[in-house]
């Protein structure tokens, strides 16, 4: 599938410095406001802005007002460092500052860190192409982005130091480190909150691997939630659709032929977004026509009118959970534990009552 990712133009400003800035462009010091407003033929106020993001993930740290601002380059790694590949769900999160700055913070900790040259979307979620990948890859222990449960269970018989950053961690025989928001009791909020505004054809848009072979705990939560309400469910309220864009465009197009739903719960902000612009095309509208809901959060959704209804969480202790994971492999030591982050329901203005029809 081809995701939507919608970055802010600071955002986007920020992501070409950064990539400058990792390819050692500057040193030192960074060129000031002007000048870099010049280069990239971009306001001044775009560049302070990016310049700003990348001083919160410590890439750059301020002088002071009117200075340049100090370039925090990454430790040099000695010649034994523990080489590092983070393997990412999709190849558009390469762009996601998240990922971008577990990346630099263990270049800043003198590992060799860097992004595995396929993703698990490329390798098709599947072990035997997964295994073949690894054993050719030069890397001492690996970052899983978002890996299924089959994906996660080979890391975990195998010896090879993995750590399960999103993804399905939770069985018992998946022994690996892992760190994971807790999403149900604020997904719980959510449903509770949108059948007390009168919806009950509620459908939830989630991943394949998020659906097979069994269903991940959050999408039996949401099947729970329903019937605790008296709404029975089916199929319906949470469709089969393979993982590419035209079965997902597919399947929108199927739950508006007969009944279609008063609300949407959507799993992650590329889908939110696809579904967004497939629902416009219709002129549906939230939350006048539909209350949309994604179950990620996305630093565009506090620019969109109305807000968007959401989940979100703290990603630092998840970072710090990693370097210290990481720290354990580079002292020959075993770390396996497992560390949740409270996840919080955000209303925003995209839910309302069940418009008439």
């Amino acid at each position: 599938m081809d995701p939507i990712r919608i970055l802010t133009a600071s955002e986007q400003v920020a992501q070409a410095l950064r990539n400058q800035l990792l390819r050692g462009k500057w040193s030192g010091m960074m060129p000031g406001v002007y000048q870099l407003a010049e280069e990239l033929g971009v306001s001044r106020r775009l560049v302070e802005g990016a310049l700003s993001l990348l001083e919160k993930e410590g890439l750059l740290v301020s002088q002071g007002k009117g200075k340049p601002r100090k370039i925090v380059a990454p430790e040099e790694p000695s010649p034994g460092a523990v080489k590092i590949k983070i393997l990412l769900y999709e190849n558009e999160d390469r762009d996601a500052v998240l990922f971008q700055k577990l990346q630099h913070m263990l270049l800043q900790a003198g590992y060799v860190s860097s992004f595995a040259s396929k993703t698990l979307l490329d390798l098709d979620m599947d072990v035997q192409r997964l295994e073949r990948f690894v054993e050719k890859a030069d890397a001492d222990a690996w970052v899983v982005v978002a890996g299924s449960s089959a994906v996660l269970q080979w890391f975990s018989d195998n010896p090879l130091p993995a750590f399960a950053w999103f993804g399905r961690a939770a069985s018992n025989s998946i022994k690996l480190a892992h760190t994971s928001p807790v999403k149900n009791p604020a997904q719980t909020k959510a449903v509770d909150r949108l059948v007390g505004l009168g919806h009950s054809r509620i459908v939830m848009l989630a991943r394949e691997e998020r659906r097979k072979p069994v269903l991940g705990a959050l999408e039996r939560m949401f099947l729970n939630d329903l019937e605790k309400h008296g709404i029975a469910t089916s199929s319906y309220n949470l469709p089969d659709w393979d993982n590419n864009r035209e079965a997902f465009h597919r399947c929108l197009d199927s739950l508006f032929q007969v009944s279609p739903p008063t609300a949407l719960i959507i799993s992650e902000a590329a889908l939110f977004w696809a579904a967004l612009q497939q629902l416009a095309e219709r002129n549906i509208v939230a939350p006048r026509d539909i209350s949309l809901m994604c179950l990620d959060p996305d630093p565009t959704f506090t620019w969109t009118r109305p807000r968007i209804a959401h989940i979100d969480w703290d990603t630092q202790p998840m970072l710090r959970h990693i370097l210290r994971w990481a720290d354990h492999i580079r002292r020959g030591k075993d770390y396996r534990r497992k560390r949740t982050i409270k996840a919080r329901f955000h209303q925003g203005g995209t839910l309302g009552p069940v418009p008439d029809r």
